[in-house]
C-alpha cells in the first residue's frame, strides 16, 4: 500500500512540474528559407530535426513586418489592438495596458529573459524589462548597423557585445537556461535573433560556403524578364542570406545540445518560426510575396513545436494557425491560466499539438498591412 501511495504521489508530482519553454523567432527567414520546405539551397538539419521530433504545421501565419508579428506573438491579439501600426516612430510600440506572454509566465513564477531584437518599444515602460521579463540582452530597435560587438544593452545598461550577434545572443540564452537549471526554476527564454535581416553580414565560417555556390533553387519569377529590375534575384544577397540561415541552425543546434546536457529536453517546450516573409526575391516555394506583402509568400511562416514528453515526434498539423495562438497555446501546455481582461484573439492549439480528436472549428484569420488585405 505505501508503495501504491508513493508511486501515486510521484506521478502527481510529474504531472504539475512546470514545463521549459524556449521560443525561436528569426527576422526575415522566409518560409522557403529551410531544408525542410525543400529548398536544396543550403541545409539546416537542426531546425528540421524539430519537425522530426515533434510538431509541424502546413499553414501558420505571421504578419508581413517585424513589429506587428512580434506584437501579436506578445500578446495574443491582432496588432492594431494593441496600437501596433509602424515598424517605426512610435508606431512599433506596444500599448501599456496591454499584457505580455512575459507578464503570464513571470508571474506564474518562472524566469523570464528574452535576448536579440525586441521592436516594440525602446524605454520604459515600454522596454522588455517593463514587460515582463527579468533579464534583456540585446537591442530595442527595429534594425541594428553592425553585427559583430556592437553596442547592445543588458537590462538597460549599455555593454559591448561580443562576436557576432546571433552566436552572442545564443550564448547569452545558454547561461540563463544553464542558471534557471542550477536554481530548480523553470524558465521563458524568448529568443528573436535579427538574422537574416540586413546589414548582410555573417561569419566567414559560413560565408565561405556560399560565396561561390551555385544555386539550383530560385524564385518563381527570377527569369522572367518582362518583370522589372528590382524583382529579380539578387545572387550575392541570396547567398549572404542563406549563410545567416545556417549560422541560425548552428545556434538552434547548440541550443538543443545544451538541453540535452542538461537532461531537460523532454520537459522543454521548443517553438521556431518566423517573422514574415524573405527579405528579398528568393526561392520561397511557388507563392506570391515577399516580406512587406499581404500575398501568401508575405505572411506563411514555419511554426515547429518540439515537447519530447508530449507531442508525438512527426506530428503534422492541417488546421490553420497564427502567431497570436502562441500565448494560449505555451500557457495551456504549461499548465498556466491566462488572466486578462481583454479578449484574446489566438486559440490554444495544444489539443492539436496532443493529437486528441477533438473537433476543430474553421476560422479565419486577417491580414493587413499599408492598404492591403488578405
Amino acid at each position: 500500500m505505501r508503495t501504491l501511495l508513493l508511486l501515486a504521489l510521484s506521478s502527481v508530482a510529474t504531472a504539475q512540474t512546470p514545463k521549459n519553454v524556449v521560443v525561436i523567432l528569426a527576422d526575415d527567414q522566409g518560409w522557403g528559407d529551410l531544408g525542410l520546405n525543400g529548398n536544396r539551397n543550403l541545409s539546416t538539419p537542426h531546425i528540421d530535426s524539430l519537425a522530426r521530433d515533434g510538431a509541424r504545421f502546413s499553414r501558420f501565419y505571421v504578419c508581413p513586418v517585424c513589429s506587428p508579428t512580434r506584437a501579436e506573438f506578445l500578446t495574443g491579439r491582432y496588432h492594431p489592438r494593441g496600437g501596433v501600426y509602424s515598424t517605426s516612430a512610435g508606431g512599433e510600440r506596444l500599448d501599456l495596458d496591454e499584457q505580455t506572454i512575459g507578464d503570464v509566465f513571470r508571474r506564474a513564477g518562472y524566469a523570464t529573459a528574452a535576448f536579440g531584437k525586441w521592436h516594440n518599444g525602446m524605454q520604459p515602460p515600454y522596454h522588455p524589462n517593463s514587460r515582463g521579463f527579468a533579464e534583456f540582452y540585446g537591442f530595442c530597435s527595429g534594425h541594428w548597423g553592425n553585427y559583430f560587438s556592437p553596442p547592445l544593452e543588458h537590462n538597460g545598461r549599455l555593454v559591448r557585445g561580443n562576436g557576432f550577434c546571433i552566436d552572442d545572443f545564443t550564448d547569452r540564452a545558454i547561461s540563463a537556461i544553464e542558471r534557471a537549471d542550477r536554481d530548480k526554476k523553470p524558465f521563458f527564454v524568448y529568443l528573436p535573433f535579427n538574422t537574416p535581416h540586413s546589414p548582410m553580414q555573417v561569419p566567414d565560417r559560413w560565408w565561405k560556403g556560399f560565396r561561390d555556390k551555385t544555386l539550383s533553387m530560385h524564385h518563381r519569377d527570377a527569369k522572367n524578364t518582362k518583370l522589372k529590375t528590382n524583382r529579380r534575384e539578387n545572387i550575392g544577397h541570396i547567398r549572404c542570406a542563406l549563410a545567416m540561415c545556417e549560422n541560425i541552425d548552428w545556434n538552434v543546434g547548440r541550443l538543443l545540445a545544451t538541453l540535452d546536457r542538461l537532461e531537460i529536453s523532454d520537459e522543454t517546450i521548443v517553438v521556431y518560426f518566423h517573422d514574415n516573409g524573405p527579405n528579398g526575391v528568393r526561392w520561397n516555394g511557388d507563392m506570391r510575396g515577399r516580406k512587406g506583402s499581404t500575398d501568401e509568400g508575405g505572411v506563411r511562416s514555419p511554426l515547429l513545436v518540439r515537447w519530447p514528453a508530449s507531442i508525438d515526434k512527426g506530428t503534422f498539423v492541417k488546421p490553420i494557425a497564427t502567431g497570436m495562438d502562441l500565448l494560449p497555446t505555451l500557457a495551456d501546455c504549461a499548465g498556466i491560466p491566462v488572466i486578462n481582461k481583454k479578449k484574446l484573439d489566438g486559440l490554444s492549439l495544444k489539443p492539436l499539438l496532443m493529437g486528441e480528436l477533438a473537433e476543430w472549428p474553421e476560422r479565419t484569420i486577417m491580414n493587413f498591412w499599408r492598404g492591403k488585405v488578405s
